[in-house]
């Protein structure tokens, strides 16, 4: 029943896929198309009156009611120039708006066609593919009194609190390594104050060579060299545009969450700290000036502290709820649900989830800094269990590569610490452990106590205790466990962590090395709010980075990530364990339904109820 479709075509013009998704045309490059039929029906047509994954005829689209969306954590991050989870990714759909974006769409060659956003056309691109040019378009938006228009300088401030000092983005490499100039500003910016009122100061006073608003509506880029996944990257939340009032706040303080201020068509109206969100519809918003995006339902809410995976599917088939927010399907109520219309099981290509060591630890005698230990670590988990806790290979597949099947840089013999069956071996664990010297280890170990986290922690950590290791679980919210551990260097460097087991799936895909292997590994712009969790850092896969960054095509680009992927497995700065495909279930009323494939999720800007 799960869909097979998953091709890797050679195309003459570049397709550049999506993890947010898209295509810009170039050289030639590899693309990967997700077949998005799934258990219980076919993928459907777009929002229309036939459209919405499953299938059937829908009748026309309704607007009005409230969106009911549950789940168990709150969002780590609500600015979007910080916001980096899956999940929230498809939140920030519905208020923040980019110059270019991807259409929603069931048909893979439409989703993954970049589109003009905020932006009136796609750029103009100069001769040599170094400037880019955009027009904003006019009618986009602030959500303030009274309304007013957004300009190009906005999306310079927006571009600007990438590399704020306080908390960076964890995607500040795309732009450093891309963008003219945006090295040197990050640079500066983080020997800056962090204060709300320093870091305005520093922003407003110190320009980035390679951005210029021209006039009110021409935003002028200049990259490094040619880049031909330049504009996936201008697609993704963190190039957002950032209103004047945003100086006044620390970047995603709880004063800026009490503030935000929208350009898409809701806007948040409450927000209550770990408990919930509620989005309305945003006045100032207009169907004229948006061709991506509907408006169909009055409130979007979203209510958090719900733990249980069983206990939100409970509520999504009473219809009391209409989505989950972060809860998979149980694994138990996968094979009852097969069939069912309301079901469907997408492809995804991620390390979901992957074991990442805490490379700066002091805890042990640093033994984590020792590579026979990170090694014996890898041969010790249990891949097989892992993917039986997510519903077995209908649903996961273990990982043994930094890269997994279906982003560029995949190399199936890249696969250093792989065992018999994918089941681990304990006994080569012991054995480099007792060559680095090392025994009684005590490994700190937080988890994510919503979904199959709590059951992956409890597996990795038995894998471990048969080579001799222990470990002390650490149950902690998403929030907190992104923001209070593995985001965080003060805590980093402390040995708040030892061993964590986030998740991570690409940005776009097709030409998306970078997604993979750039915010990771790449160990140059390391500071709170890095997804390079574990501080690892090789001027080698540096190198390598830039390298396939500014390769000349696609096919270039491919062989050096393949270099880079070996590269980084060869230090073990992480365990890969399993990527999984995604099940996700919805309430009888909701129609319309179009999947986001990087958001794990509905998209919410296309739904309406019955």
């Amino acid at each position: 029943m799960l869909p097979s479709k998953i091709i890797l075509m050679i195309q003459g013009v570049e397709s550049v896929q999506i993890r947010k998704g898209v295509a810009v045309t170039a050289a030639v490059t590899g693309v990967l198309v997700f077949g998005l039929a799934a258990c219980g029906g076919g993928g459907g047509g777009e929002t229309s009156a036939t459209g919405g994954a499953g299938g059937g005829n829908e009748g026309q689209p309704v607007k009005g009611g409230t969106l009911k969306v549950i789940g168990s954590s709150d969002v780590a991050n609500l600015d979007p120039a910080l916001s980096y989870e899956a999940v929230a990714s498809n939140l920030m759909r519905t208020w923040t708006r980019q110059l270019v974006t991807y259409p929603p769409s069931d048909d893979p060659q439409k989703a993954t066609q970049i589109v003009p956003d905020a932006a009136e056309t796609l750029p103009k691109v100069s001769a040599d593919g170094k400037t880019y040019t955009f027009t904003v378009r006019q009618g986009v938006m602030w959500n303030t009194t009274p309304p007013r228009q957004v300009t190009a300088q906005d999306f310079v401030r927006g571009l600007k609190r990438i590399a704020n000092p306080y908390k960076p983005s964890g995607g500040v490499s795309y732009y450093t390594s891309t963008i003219e100039g945006f090295q040197a500003y990050f640079d500066k910016a983080q020997k800056a104050g962090k204060t709300a009122a320093e870091i305005a100061a520093f922003q407003n006073a110190t320009d980035i060579p390679g951005i210029k608003a021209v006039d009110d509506k021409t935003l002028q880029i200049t990259l490094k060299a040619p880049a031909n996944d330049f504009l996936n990257i201008m697609a993704m939340n963190f190039a957002s545009p950032a209103p004047v009032e945003y100086d006044a706040y620390v970047p995603d303080s709880a004063e800026l969450r009490q503030h935000t201020i929208s350009t898409g068509p809701y806007q948040l109206q409450t927000y209550n700290a770990g408990r919930s969100m509620l989005f309305v519809k945003n006045p100032a918003w207009s169907q004229a000036s948006d061709p991506v995006r509907k408006q169909y339902v009055d409130q979007i809410q979203l209510t958090f502290g719900q733990d249980s995976p069983d206990a939100v599917l409970q509520q999504l088939e009473a219809g009391t709820a209409d989505l989950s927010w972060d809860q998979p399907v149980p694994t138990s109520a996968i094979p009852r649900l097969e069939g069912n219309q309301q079901f469907h099981i997408f492809p995804q290509s991620n390390l979901n989830p992957y074991i990442v060591f805490n490379l700066q630890s002091p805890n042990n005698n640093r033994a984590l800094a020792d590579l026979k230990v990170r090694q014996a670590i890898n041969y010790a988990i249990n891949k097989t269990a892992i993917a039986q806790i997510y519903g077995g290979m209908k649903i996961a597949t273990a990982v043994n590569g930094a890269v997994p099947k279906g982003s560029a840089g995949f190399d199936a013999s890249v696969a250093p610490y792989a065992t018999s069956g994918d089941q681990g071996d304990p006994a080569k664990c012991k054995s480099l452990l007792a060559e680095a010297g090392v025994s009684n280890l005590v490994l700190d170990f937080p988890y994510r106590t919503s979904g199959n986290h709590p059951k992956v922690a409890q597996s990795v950590a038995a894998d471990l205790t048969k080579c001799g290791i222990q470990s002390k679980l650490i149950a902690t919210q998403a929030s907190e466990f992104y923001g209070n551990y593995i985001q965080t260097v003060a805590k980093t460097r402390a040995g708040a962590w030892d061993i964590a087991g986030p998740s991570w799936g690409p940005d776009w895909l097709g030409n998306n090395g970078r997604t993979m292997i750039q915010p990771l590994f790449d160990g140059r712009n390391y500071a709170d709010g890095s997804t390079n969790y574990g501080d690892y850092n090789n001027p080698e896969v540096n190198n390598l980075i830039d390298k396939a960054i500014m390769a000349k095509s696609a096919a270039d680009a491919e062989a050096v990530w393949k270099q880079a992927n070996a590269k980084i497995m060869a230090d073990a700065p992480i365990a890969p364990m399993i990527s999984i495909n995604w099940p996700i279930y919805r309430s009888g009323r909701v129609k319309g339904a179009i999947f986001n494939t990087i958001g794990q999720g509905y998209d919410y800007t296309t739904l309406w109820l019955q």
